[in-house]
């Protein structure tokens, strides 16, 4: 896909979606989420959020995110059982019906991000008993967990030890250890599949659930929202000489914000040009590519329409 295809479709970007007749709508921040009887339909959006905040529109995200999820849904069923029941348009899955819980299950390998900026400057919000003396983009001799409090749309998510999730009573210490296992789990396999594909799974969020009293992986998986990637190829010469790495995701566009906008989430949101949204929609779309090695036919045009097409098709939608 050329970077011209991208930018004629900024003109179609998904914002939002409104089928009353789909079931109970709740909107996240990327995800618009119906509830029916049997099952949830999940939307993928185009939205983009950085620093807990809706910022803009990607082209063709809600394809890119919703696709990766299902994929890495589909290979990693052996280690974690999932939500995932049908994806009947590159932008939807519809999915088992799960309790969430409250915490976000941040797994890290590597010490960069907002767990790099906590640790330069003495604050230890998780509790961990991180030596002193690391450098930023360190690999860890093996993955951290480090939640976070799952904060509605427009809030912040907020750090938590794993001790206080529980004394807290946000979960129980059982359904907490389940839950550790499985990121672990998830994470091995995300990792072990990257490095095949020439990247690094840097880090990332998994979401459970309670269906029927069994745990479930649910929302999304290893995206490039969720996620950081690098280049693994580079990841050795960067680091030694203290550069930034090779990034395919999300990370772009906070570094950009940071550094260029001096934004992190408090205030009026500045406006994203039209080049960064388009670079970042071309990391996102090399990452999927470079992960499912999987063809896209993706076409320039209303990305609701063809949903609405698809969701009739498959009789989700009915009437006019």
């Amino acid at each position: 896909m050329t970077t011209e295809t991208l930018r004629k479709q900024l003109a179609f970007t998904l914002e939002k979606t409104e089928w009353p007749q789909l079931g109970g709508l709740y909107r996240g921040k990327v995800r618009d989420v119906y509830t029916r009887k049997d099952c949830l339909v999940i939307v993928s959006t185009d939205r983009l959020s950085a620093f807990d905040r809706v910022l803009t529109t990607l082209p063709f995200k809600g394809d890119l995110l919703n696709q990766l999820s299902v994929f890495w849904f589909q290979h990693t069923r052996e280690w974690v059982p999932n939500h995932l029941v049908d994806s009947p348009d590159a932008c939807v899955s519809v999915v088992t019906k799960a309790e969430p819980f409250p915490i976000e299950f941040v797994v890290r390998g590597y010490l960069t991000g907002s767990l790099w900026r906590d640790y330069a400057k003495g604050a230890n919000p998780y509790a961990l008993a991180l030596p002193p003396g690391l450098q930023q983009n360190q690999a860890f001799e093996s993955p951290l967990l480090t939640p976070s409090t799952k904060a509605a749309s427009g809030e912040h998510d907020l750090p938590i030890s794993e001790k206080d999730v529980v004394a807290s009573g946000r979960m129980s210490a059982k359904h907490f250890a389940q839950a550790k296992e499985a990121a672990l789990a998830l994470f091995a396999a995300g990792q072990a599949l990257a490095a095949q594909r020439g990247l690094i799974l840097v880090d990332t969020k998994y979401e459970f659930g309670l269906a029927q009293g069994k745990l479930l992986a649910i929302d999304e998986m290893h995206t490039p929202d969720s996620s950081r990637y690098w280049r693994r190829q580079s990841y050795e010469e960067r680091f030694a000489k203290g550069l930034p790495q090779e990034m395919l995701d999300k990370e772009n566009l906070r570094r950009w914000l940071l550094e260029e906008m001096h934004y992190q989430g408090n205030g009026p949101i500045p406006p994203i040009p039209d080049d960064i949204r388009l670079s970042l929609a071309r990391a996102y779309l090399d990452a999927f590519l470079s992960l499912t090695g999987a063809p896209l036919s993706l076409e320039v045009g209303s990305v609701h329409t063809r949903i609405e097409k698809h969701l009739r098709g498959c009789g989700l939608l009915e009437g006019h």
